[in-house]
């Protein structure tokens, strides 16, 4: 078998739907098709990519490395494409943003359209911070927003402009049928006994940081299931089976419950990251304002804590 970009995007997708018959619409083949192409794809590799759970697809240790080559890989296509478009048509300047599908990337894209109109902006998305900054660092981004964690190595760079956007504490997504969803705010301690769901780790210091903060709380958390997939974690907690770790605005409904933690044990950065020679440095001041107007207009719209927030948790 030869590898090809039809491989790639088949990790990416499958990745980011979390489901096998999500991502076989997404690439318009048919599930049995799919299975196929991956488990060629696996045998290519040499070792299994995903772990099949009744939660979803789970990507293992090789499926995590694979996963952040294959989208440092498709980056590079696109941009070489975009990069021969400009030679071959009349393309306005075009500048490209990376980060996570969260509560700044998009907004921020949205309000560059409206502030420098006369560029395209193109964006990438991507869960690991440690990869974004070396994608600005290489100049194939002109900018990206993405996490830090207090603590633990920053992102910061002698070749980078860092700002940040704003402070935010973890909270816990728990089912509302538990006792402690009561609460308005939860003690790390009292979830001890809980089972947990958590993201994977994004080498930017989470999980550790999480881990950190119970060790801290006098447990070790007995985590069961680890995904990406919003959509699993609510399907986890909704049935009771796990609490998890989640951005204050997780989407919270009458069968999860989202909860700020006592004291604000862990607590995650969002940085603006921009290199000093970069095409975006002069406006680097506008950029942190709207990434920051950004967040704040996210947060206020998704969840019920924005006041909370506001005044610093």
């Amino acid at each position: 078998m030869d590898l090809d970009l039809r491989h790639l995007r088949t990790v990416a997708v499958i990745a980011e739907t979390g489901n096998l018959t999500k991502a076989a619409a997404v690439l318009g083949l048919t599930q049995p098709a799919l299975s196929s192409r991956l488990k060629r794809l696996e045998g290519w590799i040499g070792a299994p990519l995903f772990i099949r759970r009744q939660t979803g697809m789970e990507l293992t240790a090789v499926g995590r490395f694979t996963l952040l080559r294959t989208r440092a890989i498709l980056a590079s296509v696109a941009e070489l494409r975009r990069g021969a478009l400009q030679f071959t048509h009349n393309v306005d300047p075009m500048i490209t943003i990376g980060g996570s599908a969260d509560s700044v990337l998009l907004g921020l894209a949205d309000r560059l359209a409206t502030h420098l109109p006369l560029m395209e902006a193109h964006i990438l998305m991507e869960y690991s911070p440690v990869l974004l900054r070396d994608l600005v660092l290489a100049g194939r981004l002109d900018a990206a927003t993405t996490v830090e964690y207090p603590g633990f190595p920053t992102l910061a760079h002698e070749s980078l402009h860092s700002e940040v956007i704003a402070e935010e504490p973890v909270f816990i997504a728990i089912s509302a049928a538990d006792p402690l969803a009561e609460r308005g705010a939860i003690d790390l301690a009292d979830l001890a006994r809980h089972r947990w769901a958590i993201s994977p780790p994004d080498g930017a210091g989470w999980p550790d940081c999480f881990r950190v903060a119970c060790a801290e709380h006098g447990f070790d958390p007995d985590v069961r299931y680890t995904t990406p997939n919003a959509g699993s974690i609510h399907a986890l907690v909704t049935a009771g089976r796990v609490v998890s770790p989640v951005q204050p605005s997780y989407p919270a409904d009458h069968l999860v419950a989202v909860r700020p933690l006592t004291g604000n044990p862990v607590v995650q950065r969002h940085v603006l990251l921009c290199p000093r020679d970069g095409v975006l440095t002069c406006q680097l001041g506008l950029l942190t304002e709207l990434a920051t107007e950004a967040y704040w207009s996210y947060v206020r719209d998704h969840t019920d804590h924005f006041a909370l927030l506001r005044c610093g948790g």
